[in-house]
């Protein structure tokens, strides 16, 4: 079997839309006209798909032309695809349009509930017709999903060393302890001091966990790690029924039942904004430069 695309194809591509329109048109001044080319242009076209198939596939009838069979069949079966490459080619240069475009953004599971939001709509204030399609996942699923091109844009945390990426500031772990902990008074704690405490963390898939586990072993100890769990919010409900403790983030909607308590030493990590390794479109760019200038005031970056 050919290897795809043929010889013939890469040949025919740039000029199946001379031979679709004037098949549509069934006269060569009509289709020149909707083309903006060249009579003359036109009609060296029509004669290199006829040399490129090796069949004739235009007859002049008075003024005009028409289709031969071989013609016929040929407008038949790529009609539908020629319409369909130009309805692509038109949604992705209407994607890319800095005032109307597309943009795939993500953002990760520790941000959202008030900095995204607030974030977007201050971004949507400014540029309203720009349309904003959103995931919300771990760190690693937002790398491969900006690297295989089904993000165009991500905040991610950490920032990753792989992708193209800015650094917009700091984001502050801290030890989540529920009510009547013998640490929920504490100013500060050592790493250290929580050899025997019972923890609940994420997976270890997710970034945090494998902090989790790095810190503790290089302060000598594994830690118990009793639940495992992907959802943040009911992590954090665990930590307020007592049954664990958590190193996390600040959340950004204040949590009842529990104590904030900072750990000693430098317990921060990278926030990002990625756009991989490729050229951004317009409209891309447009939403990149935005959270560039805006990132501190809405999602803290920088803030201890």
């Amino acid at each position: 079997m050919d290897e795809f695309p043929s010889a013939r194809l890469e040949e025919l591509v740039p000029l199946l839309a001379a031979f679709d329109t004037t098949a549509h048109t069934g006269h060569i001044t009509r289709a020149s006209q909707e083309l903006g080319v060249p009579q003359s242009s036109l009609s060296r076209r029509l004669k290199a798909v006829e040399k490129a198939i090796g069949v004739q596939l235009f007859h002049q009838v008075g003024r005009g032309i028409a289709l031969t069979p071989a013609g016929r069949e040929l407008f038949e079966r790529t009609n539908g695809l020629v319409r369909a490459l130009d309805d692509a080619i038109s949604t992705v240069r209407g994607n890319s349009d800095p005032e109307t475009g597309l943009v795939r953004f993500g953002f990760p599971l520790t941000l959202g509930p008030v900095s995204i939001p607030s974030l977007l709509a201050q971004f949507h204030s400014s540029a309203p017709r720009v349309r904003l399609h959103l995931v919300q996942a771990h760190g690693e699923a937002l790398a491969a999903m900006i690297g295989d091109g089904q993000l165009d844009l991500a905040v991610m945390i950490p920032s990753p060393t792989d992708l193209a990426a800015q650094v917009l500031g700091q984001q502050r772990i801290h030890l989540y302890v529920p009510h009547g902990h013998r640490l929920a008074a504490a100013d500060s704690v050592d790493l250290a001091d929580l050899r025997e405490e019972v923890f609940i963390a994420n997976p270890s898939t997710y970034h945090l966990r494998r902090l989790l586990d790095s810190w503790c072993t290089a302060v000598g100890f594994t830690p118990n790690v009793v639940f495992e769990i992907t959802e943040f919010e009911t992590l954090r409900s665990l930590v307020a029924h007592g049954l664990g403790v958590a190193l996390l983030p600040e959340p950004e909607t204040p949590h009842p039942g529990l104590h904030r308590v900072w750990l000693s030493g430098a317990r921060e990590r990278t926030i990002g904004l990625v756009s991989g390794n490729h050229r951004p479109t317009p409209v891309v760019t447009r939403l990149h430069d935005y959270i560039a200038r805006h990132a501190m005031t809405h999602i803290g970056a920088g803030r201890p």
